[in-house]
């Protein structure tokens, strides 16, 4: 019988069988396995919480407003990103990464327990609904960027296009989990006690952060030797847009983020009107703007957005880091605008609820996992100030802009031409076509800086 583990070598070995365990999805050594996993937590918590409140989204809004008013909202939640990005970049520019992440946490922290509040002092649901669907336009864009920011600041190229599939995982999971939980919460605590749930899970993720961040200048010191680093430090005043517009190769990922959010957000559209239409025609029209109705479109939303998070598990479980590996980042690209090309395409000629709950639950599966993981991905090989304030930029103004310009898709579309679902397909199904070139105009420039960095790393 060998001899037992000796103390200091057991967590050693641990360490080692936890890193043969994740061959299956990735490549990741035994020194890397705890800061990767408390990262993989760390994603996980951030898509879990926000998922017990998007499904509320929907119920507040739709309870009270036609479908399309959810894309004409795109305009507000613009505008307020103007500002939200530049005060980001300004916060980002005098505290250090771990201090911004706390900061904004907290503050839509408070912006939730203020709605909650809200709903206590009787203000109406048609109110509460727009301005929470504006107020979350900025949250579920703003939360996850900084944070795959920080991953990006973390992590060299080599490392992240190794790591990053595990960490997504961790918000895969969330995904999953998040809407089967919210389904069975929302019943029993209602739209404005979900947030407070999210509130506390939130709050989770700053403890996380400081854990992380402590763990990670700990580990630069050992490996350098010196008692400080870059990362400790605040950025430089260079704000997110101005570091855009002077980078082809931001500026196309901007472009394309802000071309996918319109064929996403015309596709949601049509999948919210048509799930509007048949909630109603169960309730009846009587039950507009109640609590029925509310809960019934918000169980409806959780297990379609139940559906994409499965999707999107499995193919980051066992494709996600293959397709890495066998085209890398910019190959990747690819995969999921020739998959929204097939499913418009199809619906062009045909739609009904069923269908687009399959088309965007693939698609939506597609960018919670492979998508979302290449996207971070792309910023592995820019500046700091670019993976935080520029990536935060994308990642919420354009992305919105892509959502203004489907608000005005739909009210052409509806106001004006009567357009059919099929006829808004028709529009994704054409749009794809230049989504298509961005992403080859992307993988050039990619190709170029990665080739800069390999010359100059301190670049």
């Amino acid at each position: 019988m060998s001899a037992p583990l000796s103390p200091p070598a057991r967590p050693q070995a641990i360490l080692r069988a936890v890193s043969g365990a994740f061959r299956v999805l990735t490549v990741i050594r035994p020194e890397e396995v705890v800061k990767a996993l408390l990262l993989t937590l760390n994603s996980f918590l951030i898509i879990f919480g926000y998922y017990q409140i998007k499904a509320v989204r929907e119920g507040l809004l739709l309870a009270a407003h036609p479908a399309s008013v959810k894309s004409y909202l795109a305009i507000p939640q613009a505008i307020l990103l103007i500002f939200v990005v530049k005060a980001f970049s300004r916060v980002a520019s005098k505290v250090p990464r771990h201090l911004l992440i706390t900061w904004v946490t907290l503050f839509c922290i408070s912006n939730l327990l203020l709605f909650f509040l809200l709903d206590l002092a009787g203000v109406p649901v048609s109110v509460l609904g727009l301005a929470f669907f504006i107020w979350i336009g900025m949250y579920n864009q703003m939360i996850p960027a900084q944070f795959w920011g920080f991953a990006n600041d973390i992590y060299d190229e080599t490392q992240g296009k190794r790591i990053f599939p595990l960490i997504a995982l961790g918000a895969s999971l969330g995904g999953v989990a998040g809407p089967l939980l919210a389904r069975k919460l929302i019943p029993v605590f209602g739209s404005y006690g979900m947030m407070l749930v999210t509130s506390a899970i939130m709050a989770l993720t700053i403890f996380l952060t400081w854990i992380i961040h402590h763990r990670d200048l700990r580990e630069e010191r050992e490996r350098t030797g010196e008692a400080a680093t870059a990362k400790a430090e605040p950025l430089s005043s260079a704000g997110g847009f101005r570091l855009i517009f002077k980078s082809r190769y931001l500026l196309w990922i901007a472009l394309m983020m802000g071309l996918y959010n319109f064929i996403n957000a015309l596709g949601e559209f049509m999948f919210s009107d048509l799930q509007q239409k048949m909630a109603l025609r169960e309730l009846g029209t009587a039950a507009t703007g109640g609590v029925d109705l509310q809960n019934a479109i918000g169980q409806a939303f959780a297990g379609y957005q139940s559906l994409g998070n499965i999707i999107g598990l499995v193919i980051q479980l066992f494709f996600v880091s293959r397709i890495f590996r066998w085209v890398g980042v910019t190959g990747a690209l690819l995969f999921l605008p020739v998959i929204s090309l097939g499913g418009y395409g199809y619906a062009a000629f045909g739609a009904s609820l069923l269908l687009l709950k399959w088309i965007k639950s693939v698609e939506n599966g597609t960018d919670y996992s492979l998508m979302k993981t290449t996207r971070s991905a792309l910023f592995l090989v820019t500046s700091r100030e670019e993976k935080y304030k520029a990536q935060a930029a994308i990642e919420t103004f354009f992305v919105r802009s892509g959502d203004t310009l489907c608000a005005a898709a739909v009210w052409l579309g509806t106001a004006v031409l009567s357009f059919s679902i099929e006829g808004f397909a028709a529009i994704n199904a054409a749009a794809v076509g230049l989504w298509i070139l961005l992403c080859v105009l992307i993988a050039r420039e990619y190709r170029k800086k990665r080739t800069a960095l390999a010359k100059d790393p301190a670049s």
